[in-house]
Parts: structure tokens; C-alpha cells; sequence
């Protein structure tokens, strides 16, 4: 997967897990950190107490070394109230217009997100809903049924029962009149076709990456919306990941907003 971002000129680091303690979601670490274009990091606060070995200082202080940071802001305290955000597993952010997108689930608590949206200034109030898969049952995470890019977004309208909170996140969302809106089936987002993430190449082009499955399961007509905007489908087979895991390739992937030093 490395190896083939960084063929699409992608600046990617690497930071290896280690041998203890044993973290098994450790692959996932879009959950316990953010980076943000203004120098802040923020760690969050995990349900599983098993995934809270993975916030690690050694990280932290090496994306320090190498980028301007200027806040390093941790909101893992809250685990002590029994409260959640689990990161970008969380919450879907529109970082251009600058809103939060978060689906209700025992991982991700709206005093949280509120929180959230006061410390880096986002002037819209978060949007909060509900989201279920094909058997009814809530979604634990807002990255599985949508992502958004900026040319892009990709949500499953059907996972969302209330047609009000429906109709509010379509009028949000095409408010950027640039951005195609492709909406997934409930079987597409069972095929992690809501796992998907925007990034962008050295020379600025966009790729929207996602995993072999989510991409079969696209149909040409969503393919080639996405493609008209001028971003590029990547994907990698992580099918043993996806499959024992839960997670995919938006998972695995922590975006990096830091700016270099110098």
C-alpha cells in the first residue's frame, strides 16, 4: 500500500507498531490523532481501553521534529466521564467549509464534538444523526457510510432513516456547488465503499483512495463521477484487513495537514 501511494508521487510516513504492548488495531490510527493545517494535533479518547495503548508520545514527538507544530491538544481525559471520539472514525470533516458530520454511536459523544468544533473554530454547528446498516442496526462509526473530498463526497443517503436529518445533510453538503455528491447503496457500504479518503499527490492532484472491494463494488456510472472531477481512483486489495479488522483503507490512513519545517 505504501509502495504504491508513494508511485502515485503521495508523500507518505511510516511509523511501525511495537511488540508491546500487543495492539491489535494498531493499523487504524486515523482514530487516536488528527492533524490540522494550523499546527495542532489532537488526541482523542477511545472506548476500547485496549486501543488506548496506541496513543503514543514517540509519534507525536517525531511528527514534531519533522513538522510546525504548534498545540499539541488532548482530549483523552474524557474517557474518564465514560465519553468518546474516536478521531476521523468519528468524525467526517468538510475541512473546507469547515463542518463536522458525525453519526450517534457509543464511540462518539456530541460533548465531545462540540467541544471539538470550539477549539478549532468551525462557525457551523456540527451535524449530528443517525445512520443504521442493512440489519437495522446503528453504525459505530461515521467513516463507514460517508467521506468527503473537495471535489467529491461519497454517502449512503439509505443508511439514514430520518428523512429531516437526511434532507439537512444533502442542503449541507451542496453548498460547495463544485462538489458531486455519489450516493452508495447499503450494499456498497457493507463492501466499505464509505471508506474512503481524499489525498492529494506532490504536484496537488487528488486521489481518492479506497480498498479493491470498495472499488468493484462502485458501478461505472458512480466511476465516472467521481473521475469527472478530476480525481484519480486508487485502490488496494487489503481484503484480510477489511475481514478480520472491520476496517479499511480510510482506516489505515492518518491524513497529515502539518506543514514542514523550513
Amino acid at each position: 500500500m505504501v509502495e504504491k501511494l508513494r508511485s502515485h508521487d503521495v508523500h507518505v510516513d511510516v511509523f511501525d507498531d511495537t511488540l508491546s504492548p500487543i495492539k491489535p488495531d494498531a493499523i487504524f490510527p486515523n482514530n487516536w490523532f488528527t492533524t490540522h493545517s494550523d499546527g495542532t494535533i489532537i488526541l482523542y479518547p477511545m472506548l476500547a481501553e485496549s486501543r488506548r495503548l496506541e496513543r503514543r508520545e514517540d509519534i507525536i514527538k517525531r511528527l514534531s521534529q519533522t513538522y510546525h507544530v504548534t498545540a499539541i491538544i488532548d482530549l483523552s481525559v474524557y474517557e474518564q466521564r465514560n465519553q468518546y471520539l474516536e478521531g476521523t472514525g468519528s468524525l467526517v470533516l468538510d475541512r473546507i467549509n469547515k463542518i463536522v458530520y458525525a453519526v450517534r454511536s457509543p464511540r462518539t459523544h456530541e460533548t465531545i464534538i462540540q467541544h471539538f468544533t470550539k477549539l478549532m473554530n468551525y462557525q457551523q454547528p456540527p451535524i449530528i444523526f443517525d445512520s443504521v446498516d442493512d440489519k437495522h442496526k446503528s453504525i459505530y462509526h461515521t467513516n463507514v457510510m460517508m467521506a468527503i473530498g473537495t471535489h467529491v463526497a461519497i454517502i449512503c443517503l439509505e443508511s439514514i432513516v430520518d428523512k429531516d436529518q437526511r434532507n439537512i445533510i444533502v442542503k449541507s453538503l451542496e453548498q460547495n456547488e463544485k462538489r458531486k455528491i455519489v450516493n452508495i447503496t447499503l450494499e456498497q457500504m457493507k463492501q466499505f465503499a464509505g471508506n474512503m479518503l481524499e489525498i492529494q499527490n506532490k504536484q496537488g492532484h487528488y486521489l481518492l483512495v479506497m480498498s479493491k472491494t470498495a472499488y468493484d463494488s462502485l458501478n461505472d456510472e458512480q466511476r465516472n463521477l467521481i473521475e469527472k472531477t478530476n480525481t484519480q481512483l486508487v485502490y488496494f486489495d487489503v481484503s484480510t484487513i477489511e475481514q478480520c479488522g472491520g476496517g479499511s483503507v480510510r482506516c489505515m490512513i492518518a491524513e497529515n495537514f502539518l506543514s514542514h519545517h523550513g
